[in-house]
């Protein structure tokens, strides 16, 4: 389960841990969007999706430090290489747990 612990919300009650091949692929493919927990730096692409998705972006204390609504297919998103745990989800989950930059996650 992944949980906003600073607004007591639920992001989602399951996810995906992707290893690094995992990562490479992401959602590309999928015809679902799912949550998607993955480790890598300063950016990703979404080349090649069908669909938008939320990002969120962690630190080592599962912080979020940055966060995406809505990154459309065929663009891509950056951040500080200081940070590398990636979530990606369906459009609306970041909206409806309420999640903000700053909000402590647990993913249990």
């Amino acid at each position: 389960m992944l949980k906003n612990k600073t607004k007591k919300t639920i992001i989602s009650e399951n996810y995906l841990n992707k290893n690094a091949l995992g990562k490479i692929k992401g959602l590309i493919g999928i015809k679902n969007p799912e949550v998607i927990i993955f480790k890598t730096r300063f950016g990703i692409h979404t080349f090649l999706l069908k669909f938008p998705i939320d990002v969120l972006i962690l630190d080592k204390k599962n912080k979020v430090m940055k966060l995406k609504i809505k990154l459309m297919p065929n663009r891509v998103f950056f951040w500080s290489i200081k940070f590398d745990t990636v979530i990606e989800m369906p459009v609306g989950f970041i909206e409806k747990s309420k999640t903000e930059v700053g909000d402590k996650l647990t993913l249990a």
